[in-house]
């Protein structure tokens, strides 16, 4: 199954990082935002990503045309022709897609964008900027029980995001960003291809508001519980809290030390 993973936003409320790398590869620990999501999905046997490339791709284009090399001992033999390369390491076993999808389009056009590579199949869905210790097979065991188009990961918070209501596991309203006590968005989808009928190619799609609420309307969106850990890197703020929760040891630890 293909995990796609939106990457090209902006990051303008961490300007102080952003102005150099797209956000998904401010660091977390040694590694970027993004690795470390990768490695969540890794770990637990997905290994096809699709990336959706915006503001500053070819960064994140070169991270990884360089991480083998960089992250791994290996042995130069200049006396080959052409200087013979020899990992010591093995390397992740990931496939890794980058479409570029423009630098103003918002979430929703770059996942219609990215249509044909994604293809006529289910897919996981994510973004750039979240972590957690989310189980990714009983997320999609969940979709698949429930028979919708989408589903969600919701995660009971106090916070400016996007609030759900749900009965039966069936989301049942969607309200953007609302400052108030409830069930918000995750950031950790599951979608059946059907799911494209409700997205538009034009940059102004945003996946959150049009796309999301006619799925609600449509009783096409179901809501997966997760209550361990969860963090958003929106803010600088946030991203220091993750670098302290990732410096005690304290969440998503099964791949600490790059295991």
């Amino acid at each position: 199954m293909k995990v796609v993973i939106l990457c090209g936003g902006k990051g303008t409320r961490m300007k102080n990082i952003t102005e150099d790398v797209p956000k998904p590869l401010a660091p977390v620990g040694d590694k970027p935002i993004l690795w470390h999501i990768m490695k969540l999905y890794h770990h637990q046997g997905f290994n096809d990503f699709i990336l959706l490339l915006g503001y500053k791709g070819e960064k994140i284009k070169e991270y990884f045309m360089d991480y083998p090399w960089k992250s791994n001992n290996f042995v130069l033999d200049m006396n080959q022709p052409n200087g013979y390369i020899h990992m010591l390491d093995q390397p992740e076993n990931w496939k890794i897609t980058f479409i570029d999808t423009g630098i103003n389009t918002m979430t929703g056009a770059r996942i219609k964008r990215a249509q044909e590579y994604i293809g006529n199949e289910p897919f996981m869905l994510t973004y750039g900027d979240g972590l957690a210790d989310i189980d990714l097979q009983a997320l999609l065991d969940f979709h698949i029980e429930k028979g919708k188009i989408g589903t969600v990961t919701g995660i009971h918070k106090k916070s400016q995001y996007g609030t759900l209501s749900i009965e039966d596991g069936v989301a049942q309203s969607f309200q953007e960003k609302q400052k108030t006590e409830g069930i918000i968005n995750g950031g950790f989808f599951v979608f059946n291809p059907e799911v494209f009928q409700y997205l538009r190619t034009d940059e102004d799609c945003v996946l959150e508001q049009d796309p999301m609420q006619n799925l609600v309307s449509d009783r096409q969106l179901a809501v997966f519980m997760h209550h361990g850990f969860w963090i958003a890197m929106d803010t600088y703020k946030d991203l220091q809290d993750a670098n302290q929760i990732w410096q005690q040891k304290k969440s998503w630890k099964v791949w600490k030390d790059g295991k």
